[in-house]
Parts: structure tokens; sequence; C-alpha cells
């Protein structure tokens, strides 16, 4: 069976991608639609991040550490792929696309930024058709449903500089969207060769919120108001590549650009609106070897590295600018069953926590660790 060969090393890792540019969890991966036959698989992946930075501005001369304030966070995955006939195949793809965890301590923690945070989950469903044109050249897409909430808190001085703003929370309520999936894809399965590209459109949704104001706010002090917001999620392109290059041993890789800058949260709209979401546009190109030593055990390396567009100033809900990485996995396969195993080190960029633009703390020398597992089946 050809699943059984080195062409499956390229993916003996998970994709535990952690904290990369904007809200970006997972990169929507689309592979499962080129595995062979009947097949399901099923994954998780935990993240623990060290995100700690220094306040800096004349507003607080002494400074004060941030404290950490990455909170760990896990995420699911799964999938369904089968023939329809000899052209034809359906896959099924659950994900958790976006995300973030960002919760400033309020003991022994930044006095311009403690007590601030941010939360926010998805979920989000794939439904892919691949058809085949030849033994070459095939063709993909579909629709994607994704359902996203979340919770945001301002406080510390910082966002007290213009308007009162510290103490400010906004609810935001579940709302599901649809996008769209579109590609293709060149391959030699004799040398494992496989290019595939894939545009994933971006995604509208027409948030319903609650926003609870402190007391100093003008006008709106003190009060708990019922708004809606609109919001996208980025477009973004995928392309993806492997290749056999000696007996066993294959290269693999990828290039992805994904348009952050679309997302924005724009509340207090009786105030005339202010955005809590500042994002840069990004690029992550992957490369990476896999080695099967023998019929059941393979192994992967890779190399991740992110570069954002413009300059490091940052929300304080999402305070990295762009990342490096370093991924292993390792996979024991059989006939008719896989279980991998993976790590990853990230290496997150700096940046300067600049609410409305205004520089007030330096986040410097960061990191995080991801560990996941999966399991898959073919029938």
């Amino acid at each position: 069976m050809k699943h059984y060969i080195a062409a499956s090393v390229a993916s003996t890792l998970l994709a535990t991608t952690a904290m990369a540019s904007g809200l970006d969890r997972t990169g929507q991966p689309i592979g499962l639609i080129f595995e062979e036959g009947t097949y399901a698989e099923f994954s998780f992946a935990t993240t623990s991040v060290d995100l700690s930075g220094n306040d800096r501005t004349s507003l607080n001369p002494a400074g004060s550490a941030s404290g950490d304030v990455g909170e760990r966070f896990n995420m699911l995955s799964g999938g369904f792929k089968t023939d329809i006939n000899d052209e034809l195949s359906l896959a099924i793809i659950y994900d958790q696309p976006w995300g973030v965890d960002v919760d400033y301590p309020t003991t022994n923690g930044s006095a311009l930024l403690g007590g601030t945070m941010a939360q926010a989950d998805s979920n989000a469903i794939t439904a892919l058709l691949r058809y085949k044109l030849n033994d070459r050249f095939s063709v993909h897409g579909g629709l994607r449903y994704q359902e996203i909430d979340g919770e945001i808190t301002l406080a510390g001085a910082a966002y007290n500089a213009t308007v009162p703003l510290s103490g400010y929370n906004v609810k935001v309520d579940r709302e599901g969207g649809f996008g769209w999936v579109a590609g293709v894809a060149y391959e030699i399965p004799d040398i494992a060769l496989r290019f595939a590209l894939t545009y994933q459109s971006e995604i509208e949704h027409d948030f319903n919120l609650t926003e609870t104001t402190p007391a100093g706010v003008p006008v709106i002090g003190g009060t708990t108001l019922n708004t809606t917001t609109t919001t996208k999620t980025p477009q973004s392109v995928n392309l993806d590549f492997q290749s056999g290059v000696a007996k066993d041993t294959i290269v693999f890789g990828g290039i992805r650009w994904a348009e952050h800058s679309v997302t924005d949260l724009v509340v207090l709209s009786a105030l005339g609106g202010r955005d809590l979401i500042d994002l840069d546009d990004s690029i992550t190109y992957t490369i990476g070897v896999g080695r099967r030593f023998n019929q059941n055990w393979s192994a992967s390396l890779a190399y991740i590295y992110e570069d954002a567009d413009g300059d490091n100033l940052v929300s304080p809900l999402a305070p990295t600018h762009g990342m490096e990485a370093i991924r292993l996995g390792v996979q024991y396969q059989t006939e008719k069953m896989k279980i991998g195993a993976g790590v990853r080190y990230t290496k997150l960029g700096d940046a300067v926590a600049s609410p409305g633009g205004t520089p007030v703390a330096n986040f410097n020398d960061n990191d995080a660790l991801s560990f996941a597992v999966k399991v898959g089946f073919y029938f």
C-alpha cells in the first residue's frame, strides 16, 4: 500500500502550530484529502506559552514586569476521507483554527496593563471534494463553516491615557459563518512528489456584543450595552510540497500567506468606535525532511519561519511579532493504523505592546512549547 511507504513521512508530525501571527493556530491544512482509500484520524495538541514583558513609558518611569501573560491552550482536530469512485474523493475536516488566551496578572504584574485579558475560541468544519483529472493533476474545493466566540477586558493605566477605559469588558457571542476553499495539485506518485496550492476565503461574522463600560467613560459610562459588530477572519493561500529524494527519504515544506490585517474588532461605537485588534499580514515558511527507518518507524524534522509585515507595534492582546520554530515528529505505522507524536519549540518574535498606537511594554525573548499526538486508521 503506497500510504505505507515514505510518502506519509511528511505528516509524521502533527500541526502543532503555536502562537502564529494574528489568531492563527492550525494553518488550516487540507492534506487529509490526499490519503489513500478510506481513512480517519484524530489528534490532540497542547501548548505551554512563556510570554512576559516590561513596561516602557514615561507614565511609569520605574517600570514593572508584566508577569507571564500567556495561557496554556489545547487543540483538537480530526477528519474522515473516502473515495466516492476512482476519480472523486471526499474529506470532512474538523479543526480549531483561531484563538487567543492572554491574561495580564494583577498581582506583581504590569501597572500599565495588569488585569487586561483576551480569550477567543473557534471550531470549524471543512467539506472537501477532490477530482483527479489524470494521474498527475487534480483539483479540490469545498465549503468551510466556522464558529467563534470570545471575551476581552481592558485594564491598567495604559487604557486611561485618553479615555478612561480601564475596566471595560466586552463579551462576543458565538456566531457562525461560511467560506470556501479551492485548489489544485500536481503529483508524481512514483517519487512521492506533490505540489498542492490551496486558497481559503475570508469568512465574515456579524457578532452580538455585550459591552460593560467603566463609570468614567463619557456619555455611556457605567452602562451595559448590547451592540453588534462585523469581523472577518483572513483569506489565505497555502502552497505545500513534498518529494522523495532517496530511498525512504523525503523532503517537504510549505509557504502560507494570511491576510490578518482584515481582522478587527470594533467596539464602543457610541464613542466613534475603537478597534481592539491590530494585526499584520504574514508569510510562514516551512522546510523539513522525513525518514523511514524500517517497516514501522519513521520520523521528521522541520524548521518554520514566519515573517510578519509592518513594525513590531502590536496589540497587548497578541504581544508577539513573527516567530521561528523547530518541530520533531515520530510515527509508528502498520498496514491499518498509524500513531504519531510530535514536539515543537517556538521562539516568539519580539514586540512592543501598543494600545491605541502608544508603546507601553516590551515583550522580548519569549517562547512556547507544544506537544501533540495523532491516531489514524485505514479501513
